[in-house]
């Protein structure tokens, strides 16, 4: 009697890794901000995939989801162990931001994207602009913030239609409402690790081994060495400094999407 054999795995050549090297190094710059910024992950290697790579941009979304899933537990991780945490705010971001990213994924089908894009990217232009006037005219003082779990629903919402979105809506209406900026950053990154498994489930499921090599493998490595890293710096930076990187960070991307838009 005769048995098929099993395909074998994919050898892996010296070329291959050589290949790698420019997504290690993308997925390692990317997460060393994400993870210090609590956001421009996505943003950053999608911007580099499609625009300077060449990637089809399905493809290249494809890819940030999957490894977005990996990285985000990896900076989850980093951000607890370096005390970046409030448990508190986790709780109460969590949920909201489950319940919006279901509806986002079933709504998807009946709502205009690109119109809703627009609109998040001019708001998040302006949020940006106010971060960084606020940071450089004075010093910011902390307090509790109140409004969170509407913050995290339409965040979890917005993620699902634009896919993106988490890190730039929630960051940057946290810290406008005062809350302490490293809590803020290792927080929002760890609810994204359960944010992003739940958006990217249907990538999940339905892949095989092929779908983890080239690309995917070099980010993936990549991010999740600069994870520490970002936890690391987010612990230290002065909450001044925070405000004032995180609204460059959001004004740049922002006005360079939209100038895409219009281009």
């Amino acid at each position: 009697m005769l048995y098929e054999l099993e395909p074998a795995m994919p050898e892996i050549s010296l070329a291959d890794i050589t290949a790698w090297l420019p997504y290690l190094l993308i997925g390692f710059l990317a997460q060393a901000v994400d993870g210090a910024l609590g956001m421009a992950f996505g943003v950053i290697v999608n911007t580099i995939l499609v625009g300077f790579m060449g990637l089809p941009p399905t493809l290249a979304s494809t890819h940030v989801h999957i490894v977005k899933c990996f990285t985000s537990a990896a900076s989850g991780l980093s951000h607890h162990f370096a005390g970046n945490i409030d448990f508190r705010l986790f709780i109460r971001l969590l949920f909201p931001g489950a319940i919006g990213g279901i509806m986002g994924a079933f709504l998807l089908s009946n709502v205009h994207g690109n119109f809703v894009q627009s609109i998040v990217l001019g708001y998040l232009l302006l949020i940006g602009i106010w971060l960084l006037i606020k940071g450089l005219k004075s010093s910011p003082k902390t307090r509790a913030p109140k409004v969170v779990s509407i913050v995290g629903g339409v965040g979890g919402f917005l993620d699902a239609i634009g896919g993106g979105g988490w890190g730039p809506v929630v960051t940057s209406n946290l810290l406008i409402q005062g809350a302490k900026p490293r809590k803020v950053v290792g927080t929002v990154n760890s609810v994204e690790f359960f944010i992003t498994v739940m958006i990217s489930a249907a990538f999940i499921i339905n892949l095989s081994i092929e779908n983890f090599v080239g690309p995917v493998i070099g980010l993936l490595i990549g991010g999740i060495v600069a994870a520490p890293i970002g936890a690391i710096v987010a612990k230290y930076f002065l909450p001044r400094l925070m405000l004032i990187l995180v609204g460059i960070v959001l004004t740049i991307i922002s006005a360079y999407a939209i100038l895409q838009e219009i281009l």
